[in-house]
């Protein structure tokens, strides 16, 4: 009796996830391809939290939307990593240069830790939710380098904008290293606690799509200027949206 090929029990779970399941053993070790693939990961991980956002070519990519550049009190990217302190808030000149007004919204761009998120999906965001946005009044885009969530709190507040949404370079994982995410935050002012941000999350070629990205972000926008809050308080209640699978995605309502 011939014997039976056989076949590999983990392959239809691949087809429904990126984690790394059933990557066999070649030895004591990993195969190679799966060895590969994990370092070719870690790699493009390390290069995300280390490079640096082309902010030039990102204001091109805002056009013609204004833009503002600030700088957080991080003075480079290894004083960044040390101090998470010194990435939420603005540095002496940037603070100087953030004009006072009465804006509907402002839209932050943080460098975050994956400079390789911000670079593929902000501006693109950015446009799709102006474009849902009208009759909004919207702020110049701030771009922060060395910036983390927070900073959007100080920024708003200086703006004098009613509500501040602060897309960041998430933490890459071995997954995903370009992926982007928002924070909202209603009434934004330093000291703000995270209890009152609403993020969405996962937004990559991967995972959660620019225009369902825009279309929550939105509808939460909407939500946040009707109930005069965000956070905690704002319930996810947004409607499922048609379009392609999604993919993995998670919203953080704290």
């Amino acid at each position: 009796m011939a014997d039976r090929p056989e076949t590999d029990p983990w392959q239809r779970f691949r087809t429904v996830t990126r984690a790394r399941i059933g990557l066999g053993r070649s030895g004591d070790g990993l195969p190679t391809k799966a060895l590969l693939d994990f370092q070719l990961a870690h790699a493009r991980a390390r290069d995300a939290v280390h490079g640096a956002v082309d902010f030039d070519r990102l204001a091109a990519d805002l056009a013609p939307h204004p833009t503002i550049r600030v700088h957080s009190a991080a003075p480079d990217r290894a004083t960044y990593l040390r101090r998470p302190d010194l990435g939420r808030r603005l540095d002496d000149a940037s603070r100087a240069a953030l004009p006072a007004g009465a804006w509907d919204i402002a839209f932050v761009i943080a460098d975050g830790l994956s400079a390789a998120a911000v670079q593929a999906h902000a501006a693109p965001l950015v446009h799709a939710c102006l474009a849902r946005l009208a009759g909004w009044s919207a702020a110049p885009v701030v771009l922060g380098a060395q910036a983390r969530v927070a900073l959007g709190d100080e920024v708003g507040a200086l703006l004098g904008a009613k509500l501040v949404a602060l897309l960041v370079g998430e933490r890459p994982g071995l997954s995903a290293a370009d992926s982007l995410g928002v924070y909202l935050t209603w009434a934004p002012e330093p000291g703000c606690p995270d209890s009152r941000r609403n993020c969405i999350s996962n937004i990559h070629a991967a995972g959660l799509p620019i225009g369902a990205a825009a279309d929550k972000l939105c509808w939460l926008a909407g939500e946040a200027a009707r109930l005069k809050l965000t956070g905690v308080a704002l319930k996810e209640d947004a409607p499922v949206l048609p379009g392609p699978a999604a993919g993995p995605q998670s919203i953080d309502q704290s």
